[in-house]
């Protein structure tokens, strides 16, 4: 059985926008249409790029490019980090094969 969607208001660059999302995603759709909105804000602010659509488009493409660094950055951790774990398994295992041998 699906649930009922909630109906969340935001604001996002002055203008008022009502989105059906499930009930536990509304604080995660609230701080993304507050992140979006302050993008959007700060592009308009700097007077550079003018037009609701081209504010939207930069918007989302510093936000595409800043996920993009992020998950580059998770992408290298997690192989860092699956490296040191390979590497501590390997000294574990032959600590534990050289204690298992007799002393000769």
């Amino acid at each position: 059985m699906s649930e009922t969607p909630t109906t969340v208001n935001v604001t996002i660059l002055d203008k008022d926008y009502q989105v059906a999302c499930p009930a536990d995603e509304v604080d995660a759709l609230t701080a993304s249409a507050n992140y979006l909105d302050d993008q959007m804000k700060s592009i308009r602010d700097s007077g550079k790029i003018f037009g609701l659509d081209r504010i939207a488009v930069m918007a989302a493409l510093n936000i595409a490019n800043e996920y993009l660094n992020k998950q580059q950055i998770v992408e290298t951790t997690e192989h860092l980090v699956g490296s040191k774990v390979t590497t501590l398994t390997n000294r574990v295992s032959q600590a534990l094969t050289e204690q298992k041998q007799p002393n000769l």
